[in-house]
């Protein structure tokens, strides 16, 4: 959290608006100069004289839902200051897409219903319950797997 003094100061300089907008989105207030807009509407700001170092830069999501997916990677090494120029300014970066470069974004489905399943080669192994002697207590099952087969499970 910020003193008041730079507070106050911030909220002079950005307006009500704006102010409300940042508490509820980065919980702090901050002013800075717009560096540039990317592909998905994201905002890019930096200020070298009033803020702490290595927090300089901060970007205003364009959505309130944001995801750390929805940072370019251009623009993240210039968020995480592996680079001194933004992507705006960088030739190798406006040159556009390399051939091995995805042609849109996908989303990361990490943690979500649309996550990657890998496929399970092993088959599903059978669990019999087991007696004090680490014996099947169903010599039935026993006879039916074999001992060496089976997978035992403490159920008492």
């Amino acid at each position: 959290m910020s003193t008041i003094l730079r507070t106050l100061r911030n909220l002079r300089k950005i307006g009500i608006k704006e102010y409300g907008h940042q508490l509820q989105n980065i919980g702090d207030t901050k002013a800075g100069t717009l560096i540039a807009t990317d592909g998905f509407g994201n905002k890019y700001y930096e200020n070298l004289e009033q803020e702490l170092p290595l927090r300089t830069r901060w970007v205003d999501y364009k959505d309130a839902e944001f995801q750390p997916d929805h940072i370019s990677p251009g623009w993240h090494a210039w968020m995480s200051y592996m680079v001194d120029k933004p992507p705006t300014q960088d030739k190798l970066l406006q040159t556009g897409l390399r051939e091995w470069e995805p042609k849109e974004h996908k989303a990361n489905f990490t943690a979500s219903r649309s996550a990657y399943k890998p496929y399970s080669t092993c088959d599903k192994a059978e669990v019999f319950p087991m007696d004090a002697r680490g014996q099947a207590k169903d010599m039935n099952t026993q006879r039916r797997v074999g001992r060496e087969n089976a997978v035992f499970v403490d159920r008492r």
